[in-house]
């Protein structure tokens, strides 16, 4: 059976910020996975690494990852449908 690995492509501090890039690479058909320990999450104390949260990534969509967290998008770039 072949496992598939999976890499850290980003690492934040606290769990708000950590759904929003899961959301940003999910949008791209991105499978992620979130790494934490559980005593910041309850509590959302997020000092010396307890908030810390990693986000993964399968290994062969390490680089894809990386290059749609490091674009900024403002207003004039969305395409925004009217209503």
């Amino acid at each position: 059976m072949d496992e598939e690995r999976w890499e850290v492509v980003h690492t934040t501090s606290g769990m708000t910020h950590a759904n929003i890039i899961v959301g940003r690479l999910e949008t791209e058909g991105i499978a992620t996975r979130l790494k934490y320990e559980a005593v910041g999450a309850i509590y959302g104390i997020t000092i010396d690494g307890l908030g810390r949260v990693d986000v993964l990534v399968p290994e062969q969509w390490l680089e894809r990852a990386r290059d749609i967290l490091s674009r900024s998008y403002d207003e004039a770039d969305l395409d925004w449908e009217e209503a």
